[in-house]
This record gives structure tokens, C-alpha cells and sequence, in this order.
């Protein structure tokens, strides 16, 4: 019995762990600055609310754009140096 208690804690681990995030953190936004990537200023520019909560971000087109490009470019992450090739509509 605690073996398997054991083994599926570590099968939970291994999948939390191997999940590529999907939510934005400061480090894209610092990458994003030393890019010198303009239109990113703060969590507007991706998200529509000022202060994004975790599980319940809406994204506005620039947000959407970004994961589409995940998708597209079949990444694990989103990278926003991929804004340098985004087109405002």
C-alpha cells in the first residue's frame, strides 16, 4: 500500500513538473524590455485586466497571438521574442 502511495506522488511530480506553463511571468516581461520589444509595457499589453490572476487571465490579440504561435511553432513555452514578427490588427 505504500508503495503505490508512493508511486503515484511520484508520478504526480513528474507531471506537474513536465506541464509547460501557459501563464506569463516577470521574466518575459524583463525579456521582453532587454529585446527592447516596444510594445510590451506591462500585463496589458497580453492580458486584458492590469493585474492578471493565475488561472483566470484573459489574454487580449496580442495574448492570443502569442499562443497561437505556440501552437503553431509547436514550442513548449511561449517566447516573446516572437513579438518582434506580431502585427497589430
Amino acid at each position: 500500500m505504500r508503495t503505490t502511495a508512493v508511486s503515484l506522488s511520484l508520478v504526480a511530480a513528474f507531471v506537474a513538473a513536465s506541464a509547460a506553463p501557459a501563464a506569463a511571468d516577470m521574466a518575459m516581461m524583463k525579456k521582453a524590455k532587454e529585446l527592447k520589444i516596444a510594445s510590451v509595457q506591462s500585463c496589458q499589453s497580453c492580458h486584458v485586466d492590469k493585474m492578471p490572476k493565475k488561472d483566470a487571465a484573459a489574454l487580449n490579440a496580442m495574448g492570443k497571438w502569442l499562443v497561437d504561435q505556440k501552437t503553431a511553432r509547436k514550442a513548449k513555452a511561449v517566447d516573446v521574442a516572437w513579438l518582434a514578427d506580431y502585427k497589430a490588427k
